[in-house]
């Protein structure tokens, strides 16, 4: 019995890790150039996030803090994949 609840809980471990490393691979991605976030352009004053494609025209806002334009749309888009998985 002790032999057999040794496997099991090794088992449940394995799945355990599998699934953080699941979750932290899919959050870091490969680290590659291809995986950009964020670009600023400053000769245009534009901002591109491109999780979400989205372009504004308000770098110099952006980098004086005001973000609300910026991480709304983020966390709409969050929550829409969020309810699309549910």
């Amino acid at each position: 019995m002790r032999i057999l609840r040794s496997r099991l809980l090794e088992v449940e471990r394995e799945k355990q890790e599998a699934e953080i490393a699941k979750n932290r691979k899919s959050q870091v991605g490969t680290g590659e150039r291809s995986e950009k976030i964020r670009t600023y352009n400053f000769k245009e004053n534009r901002v591109t996030d491109h999780r979400i494609n989205l372009s504004l025209y308000q770098l110099d806002q952006v980098l004086q803090g005001e973000l609300d334009s910026l991480v709304q749309p983020l966390i709409a888009d969050d929550e829409a994949k969020q309810l699309a998985e549910s």
